[in-house]
């Protein structure tokens, strides 16, 4: 499954955790922006991690995209998807 998730998180700390977090699970494409690439049980690690440091005055935004919608991705510029089938590790 391939998520976008987006967050807008007031406190410096708490936002700096969840972006480290997010980092353990797909790839930073924008400031407050992660792509991940993810099956139902990481998602669900993912968020159970992410929701301690979310506040009503926060915002998080997760948006599935199916795979007939992931392949109809525009991009302009460098930061194209990496897939995992992208990535050889030596």
């Amino acid at each position: 499954m391939f998520f976008v998730i987006s967050y807008d998180i007031k406190d410096n700390k708490k936002r700096n955790k969840v972006c480290n977090i997010l980092k353990d699970y797909g790839n930073r494409v924008q400031y407050s922006v992660f792509e991940c690439e993810l099956d139902k049980k990481l998602y669900d690690e993912m968020i159970k991690r992410i929701l301690p440091y979310i506040d009503e005055e926060d915002s998080l935004r997760i948006y599935y995209l199916c795979k007939d919608c992931k392949a109809k991705i525009i991009y302009y510029g460098t930061n194209k998807i990496i897939n995992d089938n992208d990535i050889f590790i030596f």
